[in-house]
């Protein structure tokens, strides 16, 4: 099979109405001050984007382009956003031969509007897939041929515009091992795919900054290890690696992971950034169905609070990004039955305990570093 010129689907965005929205009552209010804004300087506050994935199978219309009030919260709230889904394969690639690059256009224009960063999400996974990709009879050069045009050509659209990519997402197994049977990419092609995919998303924008991103490597055990041990490998190989991204998606269950910090740090004194990606805090939901109790609340907020914590106090760490910033659009009940509310806002964009102990941690840290700015964010605010 022959590799063809693709072609690319624009189907034109519809912008976004120029408006400044009004929140729900007992939400987030015009006047308090975005969580960003609180960040000392440098150091930037996200929220992924809902939308594609799970949400698709879900009662409600897509949230980024249909619910005014949770884009207008994005847009004040937060200085960096993460597409949820927009930017996977199966977002991007509906057919080998067409990209339809709509719903992320959105998502970057809306960011550059509102004076916000954008982290790309993901080029290499080994889920979310499309069907004619794993399912296709490709032969191993077409295989690689189709990976670089499509690392060159989605990296290279938004060159200047995203400062930070994830570019492998989850290449190591909770054994701490390479992915080499349950990754396409690294069973068909082998690992040293991994290295050629950093090269070809710098080669396409050698500004961007190039992360490894993973679950269940918050503090130091065999996975982070094993990712100490790749990472060291890489840079020994003048691989372009600058960062280490930490999803940080916690159970109140399981512990919060103590030696963060000093994780963090220890990829660090390699060298590298370090930033937390998707953060969220899962609770288990009581049975009769109602609300978390107070204690539980508690308890979560305790966990995002010592997050960004070990976040600020670690040098290399540069952003802490939360997997959603409301439990109307999270996907952790969809992948955790039984668990929720895992967020700082509830369905409605009130503010729960997680969001004030965000907010003290932010003013602590400032008072504690009397050289920082805790008014140095974005200027956000405007959905337009």
């Amino acid at each position: 099979m022959s590799i063809r010129r693709f072609s690319i689907s624009l189907a034109a965005a519809t912008a976004l109405p120029l408006v400044l929205l009004s929140c729900p009552p007992g939400a987030v209010g015009g006047n308090a001050q975005p969580l960003d804004d609180r960040a000392p300087e440098g150091f930037l506050i996200g929220s992924s984007v809902a939308g594609g994935g799970h949400h698709e199978a879900e009662p409600y219309p897509d949230p980024f382009t249909e619910d005014r009030a949770y884009t207008a919260l994005l847009g004040q709230e937060f200085g960096s956003l993460t597409p949820e889904n927009r930017m996977k394969w199966s977002d991007l690639r509906p057919s080998e031969d067409t990209y339809d690059f709509s719903d992320a256009d959105r998502i970057v224009d809306f960011a550059e509007r509102n004076g916000q960063e954008v982290r790309g999400h993901t080029l290499l996974w080994h889920d979310q897939n499309p069907d004619w990709l794993e399912e296709g009879d490709h032969s191993e050069h077409e295989l690689r041929e189709i990976l670089r045009e499509h690392v060159t050509a989605v990296v290279g659209r938004y060159e200047g515009r995203i400062h930070q990519w994830d570019v492998a997402n989850e290449v190591i197994d909770d054994e701490g091992r390479l992915r080499t049977e349950d990754n396409f990419w690294l069973r068909e092609l082998g690992p040293d795919v991994l290295v050629d995919t950093f090269r070809w998303a710098h080669e396409a924008d050698p500004e961007a900054e190039l992360f490894l991103n993973d679950y269940s490597i918050e503090g130091i055990n065999d996975k982070s290890d094993a990712y100490l041990e790749l990472v060291g490998q890489m840079l020994d190989a003048d691989v372009p690696v600058h960062g280490l991204a930490v999803q940080t998606h916690l159970s109140t269950d399981a512990g919060f992971p103590e030696s963060m910090e000093e994780n963090l740090d220890r990829f660090g004194d390699l060298g590298l950034h370090t930033a937390l990606t998707e953060v969220d805090v899962r609770v288990e939901m009581p049975r009769n169905g109602s609300a978390p109790t107070d204690g539980q609340l508690a308890e979560q907020a305790d966990f995002y609070s010592r997050a960004l914590e070990a976040c600020l106090n670690a040098e290399s760490c540069t952003s802490f990004t939360m997997w959603s910033f409301t439990d109307r659009y999270s996907w952790v009940p969809v992948t955790f039955p039984g668990t929720g509310a895992a967020t700082v806002m509830d369905d409605g964009f009130t503010r729960k305990p997680a969001y004030g102990a965000l907010e003290d941690t932010l003013r602590d840290h400032h008072r504690q570093n009397a050289g920082g700015d805790p008014g140095a964010g974005h200027a956000g605010g405007s959905v337009g």
